[in-house]
């Protein structure tokens, strides 16, 4: 018998990476977006895009994906002996902190166009991952195209929340309140 691990034993190795990474993804993600959000002020008087969806949207949004994110993850990690596994994880690794870090500089450091090169960074490393999961598990790679269709969305969307709203790049809005100082 040439065979390294019974499919019993690789669906247990997987549902216990599963266990673990989605659970992970999906509290990350929780959190990354608790260091911002669209109830500022700075973001309620921006002018929003037509393609801006209802606020709700992006929660339930990302908690699918985060969730699709893990079971792709777990199927890597699950793939023990496989070629490129490591890289692939190192990959994702890379790539998932500057999705974390999108939220904090879009919404907290309000840098509009700092958040679209974080983004553009993400939808980069997004496709390097993508294809370093296909050499891995076809399927891990298949679970991250809606992924992959959401943030270039978010690209856009980021682009156009700049174009309308240049003013706003690094926490100014055109017709917010201003301080002003009197006397010395």
């Amino acid at each position: 018998m040439n065979v390294l691990a019974s499919r019993g034993q690789l669906r247990a190795s997987f549902i216990r990476w599963a266990l673990f990474t989605v659970p992970l993804c999906v509290l990350l993600g929780f959190l990354s977006g608790q260091l911002g959000g669209p109830d500022s002020y700075w973001f309620q008087a921006l002018e929003k895009p037509g393609i801006y969806p209802p606020p709700a949207t992006f929660g339930i949004v990302w908690t699918i994906l985060y969730v699709m994110i893990g079971l792709a993850v777990a199927l890597v990690c699950a793939a023990w002996g496989a070629r490129g596994r490591g890289i692939a994880l190192t990959a994702f690794v890379v790539h998932f902190l500057l999705n974390l870090a999108w939220t904090p500089v879009f919404f907290d450091m309000k840098e509009l166009t700092f958040a679209l090169a974080v983004l553009i960074a993400i939808d980069i490393t997004l496709l390097v991952v993508i294809a370093l999961f296909w050499m891995v598990r076809q399927l891990a790679a298949i679970l991250l195209l809606p992924y992959l269709a959401w943030v270039l969305f978010a690209t856009v969307l980021n682009w156009q929340f700049l174009q309308l709203n240049p003013d706003a790049d690094g926490g100014t809005v055109s017709g917010g309140s201003e301080r002003v100082r009197i006397g010395n």
